[in-house]
């Protein structure tokens, strides 16, 4: 079967998913394809106005500028282009700084990795800022390390990436707007659904690569490929164990953003990742938790990723938490929230039975999200009560009243509002007047 540029056109608008089952040796084969319509289907006319102008601009200095990445795997997925991943052959920064002499922002350049993001406030687009790099080639100096980067062509970028579906181009300056460069064979890869290294050397040399491989094997339902699936093997784990903690937490970062990330947990313990690190699995019976957004009325705070690491982590024992601190390097408010949890959690037997004013005082310094954490875990409705109703429970009377009654200011006054706000807790009172009568008792 043959297709002419302007029927692929319509077969890919008319059609996607029958496109992507008739045309895989064509798109594969054929190293330049235009898709010129299916990419102005796919972006909202603010992504679109703005590639046309820094194409427009790009252009103007003989630089070939093309969508690169995952931006073209989403399209050709028929999934949402979130980020616009753009890389020309040519001079990344000097391109940034013609487009803020001309449109005004400001440029954030990286020389060292040839770079740029423009930040802008343009009524070309509602984007706020676009990130753009000069096509590249990298090199290792040994396995795990951070790449040394020289500018290169489109070809030498698109081999220097993971897997084949993050290899593909899309050109978008002048006439070229809308030519697929495939030489790899992506999209081939895609229709068989497949996550493919692009070498032997691919696990050793960068190890994250490992956890984008599961990422994007549960993200899209995809499996990966038996030789590159072999490529996780004792070598490219005992790299990765000597990865920096900030490179390594970067990774669960991302995987506590993902809707699948138990079964890329599950994916990770039968590789062998999480024991090259020291970490444990994830209990599965947690993962819906983390859909559970706190009620509105309750003021909390909702922070996805510091509830993964907690639904994660708060099972194992306090000495897991500390070194995976250190290892993962946690900031320290997350480390005591994970603290706070797992003392919390281990704590609840003792608070069994009591008094609304015990179960305050026991826990009121931890973090909010420690104890939402542990309620959805554990469901006890005293934490609720406390996060809903008794934390902001406090007694009318105040410092200043106590003075009035001439009483000295000191430790004896935070005893005396204690007493007076577990008498307000446990019921005690109910009252103004309950609550003065109470005060006139305790201070005769």
């Amino acid at each position: 079967m043959r297709f002419s540029q302007r029927s692929l056109c319509s077969l890919w608008n008319s059609d996607l998913e029958l496109t992507l089952k008739l045309l895989p040796d064509f798109l594969c084969y054929n190293k330049r394809v235009n898709i010129a319509d299916l990419l102005e289907k796919s972006l909202d006319n603010s992504q679109l106005d703005l590639i046309r102008l820094v194409a427009d601009e790009s252009s103007a200095l003989v630089f070939p500028l093309y969508l690169v990445g995952g931006s073209v795997r989403d399209l050709m997925l028929g999934r949402p282009i979130v980020d616009v991943d753009l890389a020309l052959e040519g001079e990344a920064i000097r391109l940034g700084r013609v487009l803020v002499i001309k449109y005004g922002g400001e440029l954030i350049a990286h020389e060292n990795f040839h770079t740029a993001t423009w930040t802008f406030d343009n009524p070309v687009s509602n984007l706020k800022s676009l990130d753009f790099a000069s096509a590249r080639n990298e090199t290792y100096s040994n396995p795990g390390a951070l790449p040394t980067v020289t500018k290169s062509t489109i070809d030498d970028d698109l081999r220097r990436r993971d897997f084949t579906i993050n290899a593909m181009a899309i050109r978008l300056d002048g006439s070229h707007f809308g030519e697929l460069l495939d030489l790899l064979g992506g999209k081939k890869d895609l229709e068989a659904r497949l996550i493919r290294a692009l070498h032997v050397k691919s696990f050793m040399n960068d190890p994250t690569r490992i956890f984008r491989a599961v990422r994007y094997a549960a993200r899209y339902g995809f499996e990966i490929e038996p030789e590159t699936l072999a490529l996780v093997n004792s070598e490219s784990l005992a790299v990765l164990r000597e990865l920096s903690g900030d490179r390594l937490r970067y990774e669960f970062d991302l995987i506590f953003e993902e809707k699948e990330f138990p079964f890329m947990f599950a994916r990770l313990t039968k590789l062998g990742v999480l024991d090259a690190i020291g970490a444990p699995g994830f209990d599965s019976t947690y993962a819906s938790l983390m859909d559970e957004i706190p009620d509105p009325a309750l003021g909390l705070p909702y922070d996805r990723m510091a509830l993964g690491y907690l639904l994660w982590l708060t099972d194992t024992t306090p000495a897991t938490i500390k070194y995976l601190s250190d290892r993962l390097r946690f900031t320290a408010e997350l480390t005591d929230t994970l603290l706070s949890a797992s003392a919390l959690k281990q704590m609840l037997p003792n608070l069994h039975n009591q008094k609304p004013s015990a179960w305050t005082f026991a826990i009121e310094k931890m973090p909010l999200t420690s104890i939402y954490g542990v309620y959805l875990i554990t469901r006890e409705g005293p934490l609720l009560e406390y996060l809903s109703t008794w934390r902001h429970v406090k007694p009318h009377v105040n410092g200043d009243d106590l003075k009035a009654r001439g009483l000295e200011p000191g430790p004896k006054f935070k005893e005396i509002l204690t007493r007076l706000r577990a008498a307000w807790l446990d019921g005690e009172v109910k009252t103004e007047e309950e609550e003065l009568l109470l005060l006139k008792k305790i201070t005769q």
